[in-house]
């Protein structure tokens, strides 16, 4: 039966469209907030590092009332590397919202997106978003995203989708242009008049099944998903249905709905509606939550597999334990073992070595903000250079592949398409629209990206915007050239010195500063040539009784380039790793002995030979 008391939508778009601005215009008019409460703008991007980086990282859920009726919003990230956020996401919702910027139109994590959800049978109401600004080009957008939904295999019903148009930071929506609307009451009516409610049976088996994990730390982990059928009641037992077991007898501590961006403890829980449970241990992603005597499973959550490994270490440089809480393999291993059950496009795979752990993921962007979100922890530990996920398929090695869509001034075009084919990237559409910028689109293995982001906004003068789509896989197009200048190598222990510093002016461009605390094997910056180079950047001027001439000159100092996370994971080569601490982030030789790194090239000259 269809439960015409709910509605359970997502917000679905390409990064920095609008979802999230959207989703405060709705809990705002709704009356969700109370008259003059003070709600910061961008509410559901809770987490410091999406305040941050101003994206969406993972999925959110809130609730609000209109017209007697609940409508659960699922907020979605934008961005392609957290796309197993948006997978699950699609699997507790009846319908979809699209939103697609007025001037930018259907970009590539848009495809993405539309299609988990066209491939879903969803409904969607397309929102034509950003229409005052002034470059939009509403009508053409509008035919691009027909063109996006025959591209991608749309039926007849699939396509009758109807169109919005919003000012999502005014709170404005008009289902005709110029229809004078000053609310977002037109979206309100398309929710409840164009997505279904739920399908959903109060008499039958309980079913509930799990698609996100919180913590309480008074109440444990707490599972997140959509009550399919059935009901849940405190009073009453259930069993719980894992990968391989079942096991009953399992009662709750406590039972939520959601309100606004608060979770409502109640005593029961009716079929259709988007829920939270507590006191299940040992449940995870994908779980199902049945009736005790005959349990019936749903079917588990299905994601894209990962693309991208990369190799966490426990630190062992001559500078650690002095930041972080938490060093040990145990420590970390516990805090992946943690992400791993609320993240489920995060694998943790175990190494021949106890103090290495693998982790695979769907990006370097993901794999950068959890490795953030560690060292904010307490965390202290080191980092590879990530390296993509290879299979085997008929005795060939296939590797991922990445659509690259690329936005660039005119006169940048060259330039970035022979750095892009040293990468073995092909050109597959160009288009120059007269504005003094060119739409290019390549293919190209996904190795062929790792550390090109930096990279291309510097060649772009940071004018150029670049969006990836996972593409397939290829057969291995055999070497990438990655970073071309070698590492400037501190040779000693000590600190850095101004004199030194001097002394490495035409040598190439640092990334420490005067009074840095160095070791042996540390990576200071980057050298203006191919080959790495040992140095001393802690020597010190001589002093002596004679005065010579010229000895005084003033030498003014470069600023050193200081790297981020992101950019010191993109610029490390293979040899190289990048130590994490909660207050520094330094760049390391894996092997810290010159004389054992020098014995270790001749050995692999010698093997290429």
């Amino acid at each position: 039966m269809r439960k015409e008391n709910f509605r359970n939508i997502a917000i679905i778009a390409h990064v920095d469209h609008g979802k999230t601005t959207l989703v405060d215009g709705l809990l705002k008019q709704s009356g969700t907030f109370k008259a003059h409460q003070d709600v910061e703008d961008r509410v559901m991007d809770s987490m410091d590092l999406e305040k941050e980086r101003g994206i969406t990282i993972t999925a959110k859920n809130t609730a609000i009332f209109y017209n007697d009726v609940k409508i659960n919003i699922l907020d979605t990230p934008g961005h392609a590397d957290f796309g197993g956020e948006v997978e699950r996401s699609l699997n507790l919702v009846d319908g979809a919202i699209l939103l697609v910027d007025s001037s930018e139109g259907p970009l590539p994590q848009t495809r993405f997106v539309l299609k988990k959800a066209l491939e879903k049978d969803l409904p969607i109401i397309l929102i034509i978003n950003k229409i005052d600004r002034a470059d939009s080009r509403i009508d053409e957008v509008v035919d691009e995203v027909y063109d996006l939904f025959i591209d991608l295999g749309a039926n007849d019903k699939q396509i009758e989708f109807p169109i919005l148009y919003t000012i999502a930071k005014d709170g404005v929506a008009h289902s005709k242009l110029g229809d004078g609307s000053t609310d977002l009451k037109p979206l309100f009516e398309a929710i409840l008049n164009k997505i279904p409610g739920p399908m959903a049976d109060d008499n039958y088996t309980s079913q509930f099944l799990v698609t996100n994990l919180d913590y309480d730390s008074y109440v444990g982990q707490i599972a997140i998903g959509r009550l399919s059928n059935g009901t849940l009641k405190m009073t009453d037992s259930y069993a719980h249905c894992g990968i391989d077991k079942v096991s009953h007898g399992h009662k709750f501590s406590a039972l939520y709905t959601f309100k606004g961006l608060n979770k409502i403890k109640v005593e029961s829980l009716e079929a259709g509606d988007i829920i939270a449970v507590a006191g299940i241990e040992g449940i995870t992603i994908g779980d199902t939550i049945s009736d005790n005597e005959n349990p019936e499973t749903l079917p588990r959550i299905k994601i894209d597999e990962p693309t991208v490994s990369m190799l966490f270490y426990v630190n062992n440089g001559p500078f650690a334990g002095k930041d972080g809480k938490f060093l040990t393999s145990r420590h970390i291993n516990e805090r992946l073992q943690k992400e791993i059950l609320s993240n489920v496009s995060i694998q943790v795979l175990e190494t021949d070595r106890a103090d290495v752990f693998e982790i695979h993921g769907r990006g370097e962007l993901q794999m950068a903000v959890l490795i953030e979100t560690m060292r904010r922890e307490g965390y202290e530990f080191m980092v590879s250079k990530p390296q993509v996920i290879t299979h085997e398929e008929n005795g060939q090695i296939m590797e991922p592949m990445e659509k690259v869509f690329l936005d660039i001034p005119e006169d940048k075009v060259g330039v970035i398409t022979e750095k892009l084919s040293e990468r073995k990237a092909r050109m597959t559409n160009l288009q120059n629209h007269g504005s003094g910028r060119v739409n290019i689109e390549f293919s190209i293995p996904s190795r062929g990206l790792i550390g090109f982001r930096s990279q291309f906004l510097t060649d772009t003068q940071g004018a150029g915007i670049m969006n990836k789509l996972f593409d397939g896989y290829a057969p291995w197009f055999g070497r990438i050239p990655q970073r071309k200048n070698g590492a400037l190598v501190s040779d000693r222990n000590g600190v850095v010195t101004t004199y030194a510093c001097a002394g490495m002016i035409d040598r190439g461009e640092l990334f420490i500063d005067i009074g840095t605390d160095v070791y042996a094997g540390m990576i200071i910056g980057e050298r203006n040539r191919s080959e790495d180079l040992n140095v001393n950047i802690t020597r010190e001027k001589k002093l002596t009784n004679m005065r010579a001439s010229g000895s005084d000159t003033k030498v003014s100092l470069r600023p050193p380039r200081q790297l981020s996370l992101d950019q010191s994971i993109e610029f490390i080569a293979e040899d190289e790793l990048v130590e994490v601490t909660p207050t520094t982030i330094r760049l390391r030789k894996m092997e810290l002995d010159q004389t054992k790194r020098a014995s270790q090239r001749k050995k692999e000259k010698y093997q290429e030979e």
